[in-house]
């Protein structure tokens, strides 16, 4: 079919006519009777509508951007499926439930779409053309007898190997997805780690059969490597300074001499987050979550790379302030410095802070003061 109408004006006719044509080859395709996965921007493959709704969405917002491929909305992928979507009880409103993507995940988390991706056999053995940049790789698929992988490398087929190995035998679950789906639910719910801990152990109990971790320590130890982890900053509880690059093994304020330690007679055995705890206890710790991997993140995800130049390529610019970006700050900026602004991939932050008492008791004495930094080129 030709798709060179997608192209044209969304009011034009041959738009209009395009869309219909679209309609009636995903209409007779689709698994569902009288709707299909809505392609527009706003739903983006989500959501099933009607055709008159879909029509709509089409002429007013336009389809997903690059969706020339139409692989989603026109039917049911094998083995996916569609739930009545709760807030939408009695309406028939759909919404689309996708199967885990963890090859996309993996492939978000190190850089692998540019060459492709393909799930090697156990005695494959990367080669010195991993090349690493920041936090990503790139491999040329040549085995190498007797060489080891490089640290990168060494993670992703770690992480491989989590991916396909399945929960049970015959189970939809792999061992990944489950700690992942399991810790996602637990930063929804605010949970702790003694009490995901605790239910682990009872569904270890009730399913002996299942490869499921022991705690949730463990449970961690098989995702880590996918997030964006955080570093433990000793400070000095007046913040006068932090135990960090040459002061790091310093045992006491060089301001005022005071030690570190809340119990300095504790033994000092290990600070790692996944290893045998330290008895020893810092006075204050800063939490630091570094920045650089996160703005590599943003670019390396499909999920979020196109939203980065959003400000520049997409916007709606009639002069209303929508954005930052038609804010006369923003303008301002780009005037002052005209070789950062001629780039739509320059990341712009916006930095905020607040403290805040995460336990909900307005009573007690403990707090968090968060140090937020925004991307500004993200759409609203």
């Amino acid at each position: 079919m030709d798709r060179t109408w997608m192209n044209f004006s969304r009011a034009s006719n041959e738009y209009q006519n395009g869309v219909q044509s679209f309609l009636d080859f995903a209409f007779h395709n689709s698994s569902q009777e009288n709707m299909i996965l809505c392609p527009c921007k706003k739903c983006d493959n989500i959501y099933w509508h009607y055709r008159e709704v879909v029509y709509e969405h089409l002429i007013v917002d336009g389809f997903i951007r690059g969706y020339k491929k139409w692989i989603y909305g026109e039917c049911t992928p094998s083995g996916a499926s569609s739930t009545i979507n709760p807030r939408y009880p009695y309406s028939g409103y759909r919404q689309y439930v996708r199967e885990d993507d963890m090859e996309g995940m993996m492939q978000d988390a190190f850089n692998m779409w540019s060459e492709g991706f393909q799930s090697f056999p156990p005695n494959y053995v990367a080669s010195d053309d991993y090349n690493i940049s920041g936090n990503t790789f790139m491999e040329t698929r040549r085995s190498v007898p007797d060489e080891q992988p490089n640290e990168e490398a060494a993670k992703f087929y770690t992480l491989l190997g989590e991916m396909n190995e399945k929960l049970y035998e015959g189970s939809k679950f792999s061992k990944m997805s489950f700690c992942i789906r399991l810790f996602h639910l637990k930063c929804l719910g605010g949970w702790t780690r003694n009490s995901l801990t605790m239910l682990l152990e009872l569904l270890r109990e009730m399913f002996p059969f299942a490869k499921i971790p022991q705690s949730c320590k463990d449970m961690k130890k098989v995702i880590k490597d996918l997030g964006l982890g955080y570093n433990k900053i000793h400070s000095f509880p007046n913040d006068c300074m932090l135990y960090w690059g040459d002061r790091r093994n310093q045992q006491s304020c060089h301001v005022f001499g005071k030690s570190r330690w809340m119990n300095r007679d504790a033994e000092d055995v290990n600070e790692d987050e996944y290893g045998p705890q330290s008895t020893r206890k810092s006075n204050k710790i800063l939490r630091y979550f570094p920045l650089i991997p996160r703005l590599q993140r943003l670019f390396m995800s499909s999920k979020t790379i196109e939203f980065m130049t959003w400000h520049h390529d997409e916007r709606t610019d009639d002069g209303l302030l929508r954005h930052p970006v038609d804010s006369l700050a923003w303008k301002s900026f780009d005037n002052k410095f005209p070789s950062f602004a001629s780039d739509p991939r320059s990341v712009r932050l916006g930095l905020a802070s607040d403290g805040f008492n995460p336990f909900k008791i307005m009573s007690t004495s403990y707090s968090t003061w968060p140090v937020v930094l925004v991307p500004y080129n993200l759409p609203p």
